[in-house]
């Protein structure tokens, strides 16, 4: 497969890695950017980017809790340009949606987009109309529901990032809540606990830390022990509960949660970001 510029600047905007060990991932993943990425952290690349949050470009992300905390919704709409997605009409269709959607709490982006926009389109012909007035492609890129005993929502300001956190008690601290609603804005973990991480993302850690290990020079005998111990750091940096607590990080997240209340934790939580 021929690897174009174009190809090697997307990838190294997506990761700021430079464009030689751009190159040369790409070529030895044969075009595939996932596995691109893989071959960067292999080599002991830093990688900035985030899988969750590859696909948007510009728009706006929004979430937002029932009034009785019970569900919560975060949601993504894309267009082409930060021109638009600043728009004040576009966040107000935007946030339209998403008021939309948690009064009717559809489970899938496809089930939304089939509900009324106004009484007289539907929110798909929404979204499509808009592509022809403000000549941008603009689609309902992202949209996930957390349901729980209590939910909170979080939005970073700039409505690029934002998310939704389910606790397992129905009387939460909102401080606390808030609290880590943050974290998960700003640490962007993979899951809720190691057990929530699932096998392909398990495979793939152990993988690249055996081939780090392998690139270090270690013997071969001892790249699975090595790449468990990497595995072991994998969770304490990207499982949320395992977290050190950006606010003290001489404590996780769990401890935090245990301090508030012995009983608290986290059962789910959905983060949307651009790009």
């Amino acid at each position: 497969m021929t690897i174009t510029a174009a190809d090697v600047n997307k990838l190294r905007q997506m990761t700021g890695a430079g464009m030689m060990d751009c190159k040369k991932a790409l070529t030895e993943a044969n075009g595939d950017f996932e596995k691109a990425i893989d071959e960067l952290r292999k080599k002991g690349q830093k990688v900035a980017a985030n899988r969750g949050d590859r696909e948007s470009k510009e728009g706006v992300v929004l979430a937002k809790v029932t009034s009785d905390n019970k569900c919560g919704i975060v949601l993504a709409v894309n267009c082409e340009t930060d021109f638009v997605a600043i728009n004040a009409d576009f966040v107000k269709m935007t946030q339209a949606i998403l008021d939309i959607a948690i009064e009717k709490k559809p489970k899938t982006a496809d089930e939304l987009k089939t509900l009324s926009f106004d009484g007289k389109i539907t929110i798909a012909e929404k979204l499509l109309e808009q592509t022809g007035v403000i000549g941008e492609k603009i689609e309902l890129n992202k949209y996930a529901v957390v349901e729980a005993p209590f939910v909170l929502s979080y939005i970073h300001p700039g409505n690029k990032l934002a998310n939704v956190v389910g606790f397992n008690k129905d009387t939460v601290n909102t401080d606390v809540a808030k609290d880590v609603a943050m974290q998960v804005a700003a640490m962007a973990p993979v899951a809720v606990d190691k057990g929530d991480v699932d096998a392909e993302t398990i495979q793939r850690e152990i993988e690249i830390g055996k081939e780090q290990a392998r690139e270090e020079g270690k013997p071969e005998e001892m790249l699975e022990k090595i790449a468990l111990g990497k595995l072991n750091k994998f969770y304490k940096e990207s499982t949320l509960l395992n977290q050190e607590y950006i606010k003290d990080n001489k404590k996780t997240i769990a401890q935090f949660l245990k301090e508030a209340d012995k009983d608290l934790t986290v059962t789910s939580f959905k983060r949307f970001a651009l790009s």
